[in-house]
């Protein structure tokens, strides 16, 4: 008979072990299932089998732990065991109603049909709503913790329990909560590992979610195929200010940006670090390098977050890029984040090492009242305000709205969950209609007003915050210098194909309105360490 246990196992407890040992040895003969039925089964337990499922993800709250250090913990424990233990990585699929059985079929693949699992021949140990996939496959279920199916309470400490216990821990290795309840095997390669001061960290980590992203409603293939479109710019637009030597690419996406610096002739002898906080885009910088995408053999990846600590070692690094970053850890954080990412990044920098921001900027003179006339004739004029669930149908529908409607639904969404309030007055001047309102929400709506496929990311993300003047400023003051060659300037694309002939800035001048020039929309900053 076999005994299955399903589950994320970031750790082992006592109890675990005591109860796997208690069944092994005593036989299953007096064990009642999750219902308190006997089970009056009479074999001995020939394998206990760890189904250790999301076994693809790690370095999130949710998921803390790489799936060999889970099989570690696992293989140390099961060594005190009288029966052979297997542990079978399997990956994560989303929200799969068959999830148990593509479990079960995972096992018998990877053992080459020597495990597999049946109602017949297995028990399952599952003490979460979990155990309801494999109740409906015929398994019987053993209770582990769970101490009352109808309530769901548990009657020792789960695993988990214990995980957000040491996240929150002053000193958990001499926590008396963590020696009690935790496995010695466990605490032995947590302790070796360092894997308490991780959880810590990734638990103090407020900007990530728990799966290890920082927005739940980006579409990631529509963000990915922008990524590649778009990084032969970036990267022309960057080449001139690189030092070879340690380059960083932080918030490195799907690794463009490093794919184009590995075929740099110039950078040739340099190694190559992409970071990325995404667990969805770090894999696909993993499975890139995997393919044999990148030129240079020396690039390496990693996901870590920036924000909460350094990511490269002191004095080290002798170019950083970040590209579309900064703005996000103001959106998804806060002021205090950015100012704190600034700080890391001169830290990290040796001496004549350089940090390259290319990012979104808010215009001059950012908080001035403008005046904008706007396109209403270029689609339909209907309720703005209709809500979809289907995010395709939303994009459509966004696409079929003329850019004044567009407009309406921008200044209802736009960061309204961050308690943002957008203002504007509608103004008729000498009979045409005009939006009065501040430059910096002008510049913000005509930066977004055609990112119709990830709308609803996008209302979280502010790029007007501070002006190319503004973020000088920050970086000197962390100690940087700053390259003459920085500057903000007005993507002219963006004009030509966005904004010409859908939008028009005016300004109040002399009694009269004045047309403006479109403000500007990047910048390239580049702070030197001396």
């Amino acid at each position: 008979m076999y005994l299955l246990i399903p589950g994320r196992h970031p750790l082992l407890t006592k109890f675990q072990q005591r109860y796997l040992t208690q069944l092994i040895n005593k036989g299953l003969h007096s064990v009642r299932d999750i219902y308190g039925n006997p089970v009056q089964c009479t074999e001995p337990v020939d394998a206990v089998i760890f189904a250790v499922t999301s076994a693809n993800h790690s370095n999130t709250r949710r998921n803390p732990l790489a799936f060999y250090l889970r099989a570690i913990t696992i293989e140390a424990m099961s060594e005190q065991l009288q029966a052979p233990a297997y542990i079978y990585g399997i990956d994560d699929v989303g929200s799969l109603p068959g999830f148990a059985e593509y479990t079960i079929k995972r096992i018998k693949h990877e053992s080459d049909g020597f495990l597999n699992c049946t109602p017949q021949n297995t028990l399952v140990i599952c003490s979460t709503p979990v155990l309801r996939l494999y109740e409906a496959l015929g398994f019987t279920i053993l209770p582990a913790e769970l101490g009352n199916i109808n309530t769901w309470e548990h009657k020792e400490t789960m695993p988990w329990d214990l995980v957000e216990h040491i996240a929150g821990s002053s000193n958990w290795l001499e926590d008396d909560f963590v020696k009690k309840e935790m496995n010695e095997a466990a605490y032995k390669v947590w302790k070796k590992y360092r894997l308490g001061e991780r959880v810590q960290l990734l638990f103090r980590d407020h900007m990530i979610s728990s799966d290890g992203d920082l927005t739940e409603t980006r579409d990631y293939n529509v963000y990915v195929r922008q990524m590649d479109d778009i990084a032969g710019l970036k990267y022309n637009e960057t080449a001139r200010f690189l030092k070879p030597g340690r380059i960083g690419d932080i918030g490195c996406a799907v690794g463009s940006w490093i794919k184009l610096a590995a075929m740099d002739e110039n950078l040739r002898e340099s190694d190559l670090y992409g970071i990325e906080v995404s667990r969805h885009l770090f894999e696909i910088c993993r499975q890139r390098k995997e393919n044999g995408e990148f030129k240079n053999p020396f690039v390496f990846f990693s996901q870590k977050n920036a924000v909460t600590g350094l990511v490269f070692d002191k004095d080290s690094m002798n170019t950083i890029h970040t590209s579309s970053l900064t703005h996000e850890i103001e959106s998804y954080g806060s002021r205090e984040d950015l100012l704190q990412f600034i700080k890391n990044r001169y830290l990290e920098l040796a001496p004549g090492g350089v940090w390259v921001n290319r990012d979104v900027v808010a215009p001059f003179d950012k908080d001035k009242q403008v005046y904008m006339q706007l396109a209403e004739t270029d689609g339909a004029n209907d309720d703005p305000y209709l809500v979809f669930n289907d995010r395709e149908a939303f994009s459509d529908y966004l696409q079929s709205l003329s850019t004044y409607a567009r407009f309406l639904r921008f200044a209802k969404d736009f960061r309204g969950t961050e308690g943002y309030r957008f203002s504007y007055e509608k103004i008729k001047i000498e009979g045409q209609w005009y939006l009065k309102l501040a430059l910096k929400d002008a510049a913000e709506f005509l930066s977004r007003k055609d990112y119709t496929d990830n709308w609803q990311s996008e209302m979280h993300e502010t790029f007007c915050f501070w002006d190319f003047n503004d973020w000088q400023e920050q970086l000197s003051a962390a100690g940087f210098h700053i390259h003459p060659d920085s500057s903000a300037f007005t993507n002219q694309w963006i004009v030509d194909n966005r904004w010409k002939g859908k939008a028009a800035l005016f300004e109040w001048k002399n009694g009269r309105l004045i047309p403006m020039d479109f403000p500007v929309t990047h910048m390239i900053l580049v702070g030197m360490k001396a």
